[in-house]
């Protein structure tokens, strides 16, 4: 997939694709039947901003993502993305109007020949361009514009506010049934404070700074390594959150691969949260934790296989 992070300066053989717009935050059903839509009019790309413009015009809004840019570029990849346009959500784009973000973006800057787009979706200055804005200004450009319904699942609409509701109540499998996938935090492994070697479970932490998270706790996982000499997938438990037991406050993610040795470090993961085993708790002892933890890995190495 080759990735774009501006509009202008596009290669002539990346020109003409036909695009879904959108955030895509989650890539969830929705966002999918989106794409698929937009897959059948020629070379599929997708555009979308970067950071989101959320983050942007509210910045001071506490995190509220499902995916980094990292994680939502994987998700796209494997839907046969041949394109993404990861446009930098910055002041010029946002005082665009409508009719100049179809001149300058999609027409000149991109040149796509088709854009597939929800029924709902704004776009430009202060978000006063409607879908129906965009058919009639795209029409001017030759570019066609193919608006989808939004997309239910047990009469609920499938929206990433809905799974960041499952999430943060520990429900992953209704997370899964919106998103179509289980829920993943992807990223490079960090140095922690090395405290799971020293008891005899090492872990791979992750950065979640940003990101709407689960419910803490401990949970049963899927761990797929993306880089270096160990890629594979694994199963694993990881626990996110605070860790009280040790005075900690700032979230952090951190994952036991199961059957695995080696060292993970500037590597890049990808967790996914399988299902919510019980929440973070403070132990009377080191050996009571320790127990705990061979109960824990024990209880997801049996979810997983079963989930397989």
């Amino acid at each position: 997939m080759e990735i774009y992070q501006h509009w202008q300066g596009v290669s002539p053989k990346h020109r003409g694709a036909s695009v879904a717009m959108g955030n895509f935050d989650g890539v969830h059903l929705g966002h999918q039947h989106v794409i698929s839509l937009a897959a059948q009019h020629g070379p599929l790309g997708i555009i979308t901003f970067e950071p989101h413009p959320r983050s942007y015009f509210a910045p001071k809004t506490g995190p509220f993502r499902l995916m980094n840019a990292e994680a939502r570029a994987n998700r796209l990849a494997k839907l046969g993305v041949q394109i993404l346009f990861e446009l930098p959500f910055d002041a010029t784009l946002a005082s665009l109007t409508p009719p100049e973000f179809v001149d300058e973006v999609l027409a000149k800057g991109l040149g796509v020949s088709h854009v597939t787009v929800g029924a709902d979706f704004c776009f430009g200055q202060g978000r006063k361009g409607t879908a129906a804005d965009l058919q009639s200004l795209c029409a001017a450009h030759n570019i066609t514009v193919h608006l989808a319904d939004l997309v239910q699942t047990g009469g609920t609409d499938i929206s990433s506010t809905n799974i960041r509701e499952a999430l943060s109540q520990g429900d992953t499998k209704t997370a899964r049934q919106m998103l179509g996938h289980w829920h993943r935090i992807d990223g490079e492994v960090i140095h922690g404070e090395k405290r799971g070697r020293q008891l005899g479970f090492p872990t791979a932490n992750m950065d979640v700074t940003g990101l709407h998270l689960p419910r803490n706790g401990v949970y049963a996982v899927y761990a797929d390594v993306l880089t270096g000499p160990q890629k594979g997938h694994y199963m694993g438990a990881a626990n996110l959150g605070t860790r009280p037991m040790f005075g900690e406050n700032r979230p952090n993610l951190e994952t036991f691969l199961f059957d695995f040795k080696g060292d993970l470090y500037g590597q890049h993961l990808s967790i996914a949260f399988v299902e919510w085993l019980r929440g973070e708790e403070n132990f009377d002892s080191l050996d009571a934790l320790i127990t705990q933890m061979h109960a824990d890995c024990d209880q997801a190495r049996t979810i997983l296989m079963a989930a397989k």
